[in-house]
């Protein structure tokens, strides 16, 4: 009798097989997502230091409490820079180290809002003075934006910096409850200092508006909180995501800091009290800026994880049908599931050399501002602000979709991916609310319009702004939407005219009917004006793939830039039919359709099906190690069961046969039952 079946071993079997049968050069692509082999290998470095570290050991992680979380984090975090001393890392070196720690450290507010903020906007007295200090973490900080009462809606903001000439002090208070700091990262327990976001009032009582204020917090010798301040941590998070991080409250009771301590580089206050107007109004919102232009390739790098994870599983996982070598059906071979994962792996790739470009013109418009150039800020604001809603609500999709593609298993913290999800879940509303960013890319879509078509004769072509290009389809009447056919689907052409003759026509209607808007206007106009400021950009990627990848991996990677153009051109197909704008004519193929978009889905079907025999290869070219990844069912090797088999005998509610709650409670319970079931 030949012996059973074991569907635990299959599963190296079918894992082995999918990377045989990639034809692509994983290394080639991976080292295209790092921009150069160099920083593969540095990274590659880094990631072996970190998971060979004790300390840096994940297999307990899930079982911590909030509090022990918390404390974990610090060590990991103190552990990093002492670290980066023994190696001798460099600033860019730790920041990449950082980087590859999935827990939500609370010195990333230090790094990406506290500092860079300081940075920007201190004037060169204050600067020199804590500079140092804060670069080499002398002091820790955080961003002291969001209230209990005003978040996104900065202007409102209650917090009060009043100028006492006098004494060439500001006078810092909370007057309300609603007023108190909330939600700030890293305040609750680490920071010694922060910037805070406040209005600032002249003598007299003049409100001119929110500026920033260095403020210290705690007291450098013993860690203890400062008089006539209160600060405490919120508690935890929603599904426990951000356990490591002190999300924190304060409330200042007229504390006072010198005039120095205001950030006044571009805005500030004279001794005898008369207010320095800033180049731009908007210059204190830098920081908000700056962490949305570094949360494109975030997003990106996310969701190759969660597609890691579930193109892994995918691949060894057999259910269902019977297939020809006699066994169940490999789970991603059934087109339901890998029409769901395959366009996750295309926007991690478009996101991830996206967010690139956009960190690049982050770093120029901050070169720019520090010489008084506030020439890019505005273009700055509409674009990341688009952008961030894009990425986060993509990014918290697709980290679901790729939790349920798992079925069951997926739901196991062992799976990895609900933890991706917990902690990235707050990135629709931090940086600024979704919804309200929807409106502020509105603001700037509707006044790009009024610009063009009120001014007479009407500005060049190559005046317009990359985020306000699509307008030019409204200057010349000649210009016509394109024919659709299914050869439309095979170059990239189509679909990025579609999307932005989309953004044209929905901002054009926005305009006209401005005074009754309908229902999701706003949310529809941003999405429509983002997609059209990304789709051309995909475009040039795709041009240059022949100058960045040898001719068989360039054509996959088009595949997949544009494989993400068609599932976005699908995505809007409700503004696109409304607008008139599929002017497709049926397919033709028996049963004869009368569906204009079918030969769209047949090609996003079909390009998922050539793009199936890579899915192993391109997920690999993310380069993610099992530590981390951390996932049972995203193992590199493909045994799950055996992985989710040995993560399981740590549960600690497994380390007694009979639980401490059996003499407590089940015990009592049993024995009232079986009193009870022998009255009847």
């Amino acid at each position: 009798m030949p012996p059973a079946h074991d569907p635990s071993k299959q599963n190296a079997i079918d894992m082995a097989k999918a990377r045989s049968t990639t034809s692509i050069n994983v290394p080639d692509i991976r080292d295209f997502l790092y921009n150069g082999s160099a920083q593969w290998r540095r990274r590659e470095q880094i990631v072996k230091i970190l998971s060979t570290d004790p300390l840096f050991d994940k297999s307990q992680r899930v079982f911590a409490s909030r509090k022990e979380q918390y404390i974990r984090g610090q060590a990991l975090t103190n552990r990093l820079y002492g670290l980066q001393e023994i190696h001798k890392w460099s600033p860019e070196d730790a920041t990449l180290a950082m980087s590859v720690v999935d827990d939500s450290l609370p010195i990333a507010l230090h790094n990406v809002a506290f500092e860079p903020v300081f940075r920007l906007q201190a004037s060169p007295e204050l600067f020199s003075k804590y500079a140092g200090l804060i670069a080499s973490r002398g002091i820790l900080g955080c961003y002291l934006q969001t209230e209990l009462g005003h978040g996104t809606n900065v202007g409102r903001l209650e917090t009060t910096a009043t100028y006492i000439p006098e004494t060439r002090e500001f006078e810092i208070d909370s007057p309300t409850l609603t007023s108190t700091k909330w939600w700030i990262g890293a305040l609750g327990k680490t920071a010694t200092h922060g910037v805070v976001q406040a209005k600032l009032i002249l003598p007299g009582g003049k409100d001119v508006g929110p500026h920033l204020f260095f403020i210290q917090l705690r007291s450098l010798d013993t860690h203890k909180v400062l008089p006539d301040i209160i600060i405490g941590d919120i508690g935890p998070k929603a599904l426990a995501g951000f356990a490591a991080t002190d999300n924190g409250f304060a409330r200042f009771d007229h504390v006072r800091i010198p005039k120095e301590n205001m950030l006044s580089k571009f805005a500030g206050v004279t001794d005898a009290g008369e207010y320095v107007t800033p180049p731009h109004a908007k210059l204190s919102y830098g920081g908000m800026l700056y962490i949305r232009s570094g949360m494109v390739t975030a997003a990106g790098w996310l969701i190759a994880k969660g597609a890691t994870v579930a193109i892994r599983y995918g691949t060894v996982r057999r259910q269902g049908e019977v297939g020809p070598d006699g066994l169940e059906r490999q789970t991603i071979s059934y087109p339901s599931l890998h029409v769901r994962l395959i366009p996750l792996l295309a926007r991690a790739h478009v996101f991830i050399k996206l967010g690139r470009a956009l960190s690049e013109g982050f770093d120029a418009l901050a070169r720019g501002l520090s010489s008084g150039d506030t020439s890019k800020l505005a273009e700055m604001h509409v674009t990341t602000s688009g952008l961030k809603v894009l990425v986060s609500t993509t990014g918290i999709q697709d980290l679901e979709t790729a939790r349920r593609s798992m079925g069951g298993h997926g739901y196991s913290a062992f799976a990895g991916v609900g933890k991706m999800y917990a902690d990235y879940l707050p990135a629709a509303t931090y940086e600024g609310e979704n919804f309200v960013l929807d409106g502020q890319v509105l603001r700037a879509a509707l006044k790009a319009f009024r610009a063009l078509f009120s001014t007479t004769p009407r500005p060049a072509v190559t005046s317009l702004s990359p985020s306000s290009y699509y307008l030019r389809l409204l200057m010349d009447e000649k210009l016509v939407p394109p024919e659709l056919s299914p050869e439309s689907w095979k170059q990239p052409a189509a679909a990025i005219l579609l999307l932005e003759w989309r953004a044209a026509l929905i901002v054009h209607e926005i305009a006209q009917t401005i005074g009754a808007p309908d229902a999701t206007a706003t949310q529809r106009v941003s999405r429509a004006v983002t997609e059209a400021f990304v789709a051309p950009r995909v475009g040039e990627m795709i041009e240059a793939l022949s100058t960045k990848l040898k001719q068989r991996e360039a054509e996959v990677v088009k595949k997949l830039y544009l494989l993400y153009l068609l599932t976005t051109v699908e995505s809007a197909l409700v503004d696109l039919l409304s607008f008139g704008l599929f002017r497709a004519a049926p397919t033709g193929d028996p049963p004869r359709s009368r569906d204009p978009t079918r030969a769209l889905r047949l090609a996003i079907a079909g390009l998922c099906g050539e793009l199936l025999p890579q899915a192993i290869g391109l997920s690999d070219a993310f380069g993610f190690s099992d530590w981390e990844l951390d996932s049972a069912l995203g193992v590199h090797d493909g045994k799950v069961y055996e992985a989710l088999w040995a993560r399981v005998q740590h549960e600690p509610l497994n380390q007694t046969e009979v639980t401490e709650a059996y003499e407590a409670s089940i015990k009592p319970m049993l024995l009232r039952g079986q009193r009870m079931a022998a009255k009847l």
